[in-house]
């Protein structure tokens, strides 16, 4: 076969280079049902452009050959700091979920899988055995109570439950529109958009048929009849929020089933930080969705170091929000995150290039990362500390104290 010096390499250098190729893939509706937060989007933004006003303090000499990019979460290790971030339906590749346990299993890392995903726990779990299951505070104690213990069956290694969703709406670009199921009739609908890039409908045709827009996980059975994803969202519209006192209880809920740690993922504040040892979580993640929920929330990063002095010593905290390269995980754990998650990251990267295209972007975290060490002279990602940055005043925010 001839070289080709113009045809485009499946491999890219840079998150931002995925967030490309993912748009030249997708149809508009489901690219811009990734990209878009919430309002006028000032949470999305803000979360990556925090990370650029953090400087780094680099040494030219006593830099180290090897350096130690692994750690543990909640007892397991992990070869990279990086975890999967569980989000909802990915109909944007036909092997969605799986393709992305099975990358993170290659990377040696977690897997977190939303109860609001289109693969079933069972198969995610038998593809990565670091897999943790996502809940919302969603039906009655008798359906979390099942669902809890399905997860605990399938092999789900820690629960986490996110409570920061408010489901905010009336984007100023315009919200995409979303079928309720995706079949013909609503494929002639979405005709005119889904043509433009054929290569999309054509995978999924290649897997057997439309992009399934049910969510496994929430039906009555294992195997059982799936709500679609609007189902699942009016089940939790009509649930009432929960107490700190539901909170406990879903937490030894958890613990009573499967004797494994829980996680509250949603968490801004110091005083809810403090709540959430009290109710007896094992681990929070300092997030604001993702841009996805009230809109001008601060940037998690911003949030980070008041929290982790709240409660560090009791619980391990992480960073889920607005990173997009190995330098940002370096700056979160310099200011105290054990670990952090992504989401939007790992999408664009199964949307360019399906399982390897996750394995890419993990790549591209782990060189970034390892770089960043070595520019700062440090072995280990353990040793990562405050006094490695250059932080601007008036960056770290504080709110609840």
């Amino acid at each position: 076969m001839a070289f080709n010096p113009w045809k485009e390499n499946a491999w890219f250098e840079s998150v931002a280079v995925a967030k490309q190729r993912a748009r030249k893939r997708l149809p508009e509706p489901v690219y811009m049902a990734i990209v878009a937060g919430s309002e006028r989007g000032k949470s999305v933004s803000e979360n990556e452009q925090a990370f650029e006003q953090l400087g780094v303090s680099p040494k030219i000499v006593g830099q180290t050959d090897k350096r130690d990019l692994s750690t543990t979460v909640l007892g397991t290790r992990v070869e990279l700091p990086v975890l999967i971030s569980p989000t909802g339906v990915q109909a944007v590749h036909p092997d969605g979920e799986i393709a992305v346990a099975r990358a993170a299993a290659a990377r040696g890392t977690v897997m977190g899988l939303s109860n609001f995903a289109s693969k079933p726990v069972e198969q995610v779990c038998a593809v990565n055995d670091r897999t943790f299951f996502q809940m919302y505070w969603s039906g009655s104690r008798d359906v979390m109570i099942q669902r809890m213990t399905r997860a605990h069956e399938a092999g789900a290694k820690a629960l986490i439950v996110t409570l920061d969703w408010s489901f905010s709406m009336g984007r100023d670009w315009g919200s995409p529109e979303i079928p309720e199921r995706v079949n013909l009739r609503s494929a002639i609908r979405f005709a005119p958009k889904v043509l433009t890039k054929p290569g999309w409908l054509w995978r999924f045709m290649q897997s057997g048929g439309f992009p399934d827009l049910t969510v496994p996980n929430l039906a009555s059975s294992v195997g059982g009849d799936a709500p679609t994803f609007f189902g699942a969202y009016y089940e939790w519209m009509t649930t009432p929020p929960p107490t700190w006192d539901d909170v406990a209880w879903m937490c030894r809920s958890w613990k009573e089933i499967s004797g494994k740690p829980f996680v509250i993922k949603g968490i801004g504040r110091v005083d809810d930080a403090r709540r959430a040892v009290d109710a007896g979580v094992d681990a929070i993640s300092v997030s604001n969705h993702g841009g996805n929920n009230l809109d001008c929330t601060p940037a998690p990063i911003r949030l980070l170091r008041p929290i982790v002095d709240a409660v560090g010593e009791h619980i391990e905290v992480y960073l889920d929000g607005g990173v997009r390269r190995g330098s940002d995980v370096a700056k979160a754990l310099a200011l105290g995150a054990r670990a952090v998650l992504i989401g939007r990251a790992y999408l664009w990267g199964l949307s360019a290039n399906g399982q390897a295209g996750v394995e890419n972007v993990l790549d591209v975290m782990r060189s970034g990362l390892d770089s960043t060490l070595r520019g700062l002279a440090i072995a280990s990602v353990a040793d990562l500390r405050p006094e490695h940055l250059l932080i601007p005043d008036g960056f770290v925010l504080s709110m609840g104290e």
